[in-house]
């Protein structure tokens, strides 16, 4: 069984007191959660604050992003060994925003998430379509395509310490959805693309989560599908009880 990963980008919000406060909060209650593995991403600037927070306790830390280089004259990027220093089990690639704000193609999300295994981080690589691509059928191929470049050169042991999430680009901060039916059609496909690019039981363990405006009130549903194995939350993860109320929905 893949145990649910409900994961909680807290993206460029919050100030120190409250990342702290928000941290302490669902470390507190994280006890009552042992269904699932619970993670958060604050920002860079708030990693050792709410890591230290979380010490001792079972909640997970993340970064958002990272470089792909170990370390030298590279004004502004931070490394996974700083990540490392930090407190961080994960590191966040590839999401949406990094893609199409950032323009980060899946070649560069391929160093990161190579730079991040070698490194002992668990990736979360995010792949997901625009809503054009969407309607014009293009899902499957565009979410493989985004699979094969960011994953090129990751064994099956590696991507089994990896997390894939899914996340349709029209869904992300828009209100809008995906169904539990488009969600794990998605899924699905993705681990059926796992199986055949590496084999079944790799397909079996690795956990693919769904993210896209995920909320309280359509959790239960969304983490009811079958493969569907936790949640990438955006803003509902900045509250305690939103978070949590997802979290209990695993």
């Amino acid at each position: 069984m893949r145990k649910p990963l409900i994961a909680g980008n807290w993206k460029m919000n919050l100030d120190g007191a409250g990342a702290t406060a928000l941290a302490r909060a669902i470390s507190d209650a994280s006890p009552a959660y042992g269904k699932v593995d619970l993670l958060v991403s604050p920002p860079y600037v708030y990693l050792k604050t709410v890591g230290s927070v979380l010490n001792g306790g079972t909640v997970l830390l993340a970064a958002q992003n990272m470089s792909h280089e170990k370390s030298g004259a590279f004004t502004g990027e931070i490394s996974a060994s700083m990540l490392k220093d930090c407190g961080c089990t994960h590191v966040i690639l590839g999401h949406s925003e990094r893609r199409h704000i950032y323009k980060e193609t899946d070649a560069d999300v391929n160093k990161k998430t190579l730079a991040a295994l070698a490194a002992g981080i668990v990736p979360i690589v995010c792949v997901g379509e625009l809503l054009e691509e969407r309607e014009g059928g293009k899902t499957a191929e565009v979410i493989r395509t985004q699979f094969d470049g960011s994953l090129a050169g990751v064994s099956a042991e590696q991507l089994v310490a990896t997390v894939i999430a899914y996340e349709p680009v029209w869904a992300i901060g828009t209100g809008k959805v995906a169904t539990p039916a488009q969600a794990e059609e998605v899924h699905a496909d993705l681990r059926k693309l796992i199986a055949e690019r590496y084999n079944a039981a790799t397909a079996d363990q690795v956990r693919i989560l769904y993210g896209g405006s995920v909320k309280p009130d359509n959790a239960a549903e969304l983490l009811g599908q079958p493969n569907v194995d936790g949640t990438l939350i955006g803003g509902a993860s900045l509250k305690a009880d939103d978070f949590l109320a997802i979290a209990a929905a695993g």
